[in-house]
């Protein structure tokens, strides 16, 4: 099946096309000065850091269920000896447009390796953000006729190999989008407590079904920008997770279509809220991923939806 172009305006909108990490050849078990976030740096010291047969066999039954409702699933080309799980984070697509991330330096090769794809689409809808805008796509989340992103902007952000979309990145999305309402949260970050560290937006708030959401509180800097999510999608609509749930990604799901959402089988509360609210949910383990501090949502990179 081609790929025509890239059509994404929001989260939950029938899913056509997805970029999916892949698991196989990850590397060795990073020493800690390599891992790029706490809870990565926490399982390695603790050595219970994923195994690749363990993370291969959970992205193969997310494709599974992806495929199960007409999903055409894209793969990176394989790299030896590289993580490419996350391809959340080196790029995204708001409406025809694909926003190559500017992502941490040692992960470029993660690009290169869906370059082909990206590029046998429309090479003119390709945006490049400039050097000094640094942008992950976990950070950047397109509602409509908004953009929430997910940003650092306190004056230690260059110390913080945690703080990954940084003002200039704010500011770009604005005059880059300027149809849009680009609406920035600051978010709480640590290199080394992954309890107090939201590594990025998804991992404290994502949108699913009919406007509803999942939020963390705690995990943002400023209680004014919790409080706009709130009164723009209602307290009632909203499912509080918190502190461990956090840290398990609890909010990080992942949606196939308004009505259907992909999570871990381990969120039973979470789970029962979406059945509750008219959801079908389509449990999976994805626990050992989890580990890295990612989780269904990071794992993939939507190209196309339906409206």
């Amino acid at each position: 099946m081609p790929i025509h172009s890239f059509h994404i305006k929001d989260e939950v909108a029938p899913l056509k096309t997805v970029i999916l990490g892949r698991a196989d050849s990850p590397g060795p078990v990073p020493k800690p000065e390599e891992c790029y976030d706490p809870k990565s740096l926490k399982h390695v010291m603790e050595g219970t850091y994923p195994k690749e047969e363990d993370m291969i066999e959970e992205m193969e039954s997310f494709k599974e269920v992806l495929e199960k409702y007409g999903v055409q699933v894209l793969r990176p080309e394989p790299l030896e000896n590289v993580n490419q799980i996350f391809t959340r984070d080196i790029g995204f697509v708001i409406d025809n447009k694909f926003i190559k991330s500017n992502i941490l330096p040692d992960r470029e090769n993660e690009y290169k390796a869906i370059e082909n794809i990206i590029k046998s689409i429309d090479r003119n809808n390709i945006i490049i953000p400039p050097e000094e805008v640094h942008i992950e796509g976990g950070d950047v989340m397109p509602w409509h006729d908004y953009i929430f992103v997910g940003t650092y902007r306190e004056p230690d952000y260059p110390r913080l190999i945690t703080a990954r979309t940084n003002a200039a990145a704010v500011e770009w999305l604005k005059e880059t989008f300027p149809n849009k309402k680009v609406i920035a949260f600051d978010l709480k970050k640590s290199n080394t407590d992954p309890y107090e560290n939201a590594l990025h937006l998804d991992c404290v708030f994502n949108m699913v079904g009919h406007g509803k959401a999942i939020i963390h509180k705690e995990g943002f800097l400023y209680e004014d920008q919790y409080d706009f999510l709130v009164n723009l999608i209602g307290k009632e609509n909203l499912f509080h997770i918190d502190k461990q749930e956090m840290y398990d990604m609890t909010a990080n799901v992942f949606s196939i279509t308004p009505d259907v959402v992909v999570s871990d089988r381990h969120f039973k509360r979470l789970n029962e809220w979406l059945q509750k609210n008219g959801l079908k949910v389509e449990e999976i383990a994805y626990r050992e991923i989890a580990k890295q501090e990612g989780l269904l949502r990071c794992s993939t990179l939507p190209l196309f939806r339906v409206y």
